[in-house]
């Protein structure tokens, strides 16, 4: 595969290394992919992957993260790999629409991979956006979903002194004093279920930044340290079950 035949989880940062870890086999086998990135504005993931050598299709609601996805991609040469398109998930049908109809991306040729990562927290359905993305998916390809974990949360808001702020994420309660609706947090169960019920296979759960967000910056520890600790734990309980974060590989039969 062309412009960077290492992976990517040995390069990225730690909190993001178990989902490269899992991306690994599908990204690296040596045939360039149509990806579907939903959420993926500015480019954390569609540039990597780019270059790669992989076609990627970022739909966004932001302008500005869209703006900062092109300025991503012209830097590091892959802008004619990224195409991005500003729009919501949960009318993904009518959005690709119009690539769709370019590209002959439909149907049984849809997508090949598909990334939903950090939206269902904050769409009003996740439901109908991870069903609306299931469907864009070729029969056979994958959709990788990552999102927030309640455990983790629970534990991060405990340690950082908020007892009160806690107990109510244990209680699946929303903080108090807030102007804006809180972002969903997911069990395992959850979002297994929210999968399944999006007509994909899911595969095993993994957690995401067991440790990469409670080891300080300052501590000194080696970044390749901390990624191969955190590769680790990921599919490791109880260390999973208190990661900061989920993810879940599924497969469109």
């Amino acid at each position: 595969m062309p412009n960077d035949p290492s992976s990517p989880a040995e390069q990225l940062p730690a909190r993001t290394a178990v989902v490269w870890a899992a991306l690994d086999p599908v990204i690296g086998a040596g045939t360039p992919l149509r990806v579907l990135d939903v959420g993926g504005g500015s480019g954390m993931f569609a540039v990597p992957l780019a270059r790669l050598g992989h076609d990627l299709t970022v739909v966004d609601p932001s302008a500005d993260a869209l703006a900062t996805l092109r300025r991503r991609a012209e830097t590091a040469g892959v802008g004619d790999r990224v195409h991005g398109i500003q729009g919501d998930g949960d009318l993904l049908h009518e959005v690709l629409r119009p690539a769709v109809e370019a590209s002959g991306a439909d149907g049984p040729d849809g997508f090949d991979l598909a990334l939903c990562h950090s939206v269902l927290e904050v769409v009003d359905d996740p439901s109908v956006t991870l069903g609306e993305i299931a469907r864009a998916v070729r029969p056979g390809g994958q959709v990788s979903v990552a999102t927030a974990n309640r455990a983790g949360l629970v534990l991060a808001r405990a340690l950082s002194g908020h007892p009160v702020e806690a107990l109510g994420l244990l209680n699946d309660r929303p903080a108090a004093g807030h102007g804006r609706p809180e972002p969903r947090r997911f069990t395992p169960a959850d979002l297994l279920a929210l999968i399944e019920a999006a007509g994909l296979r899911p595969g095993p759960w993994r957690g995401l930044a067991v440790v990469a967000d409670l080891i300080e910056a300052s501590s000194g520890a080696a970044p390749d340290a901390v990624r191969a600790l955190e590769i680790a734990l990921a599919d490791l309980s109880p260390y999973r079950d208190v990661a900061t974060g989920l993810h879940v590989l599924a497969l469109r039969p």
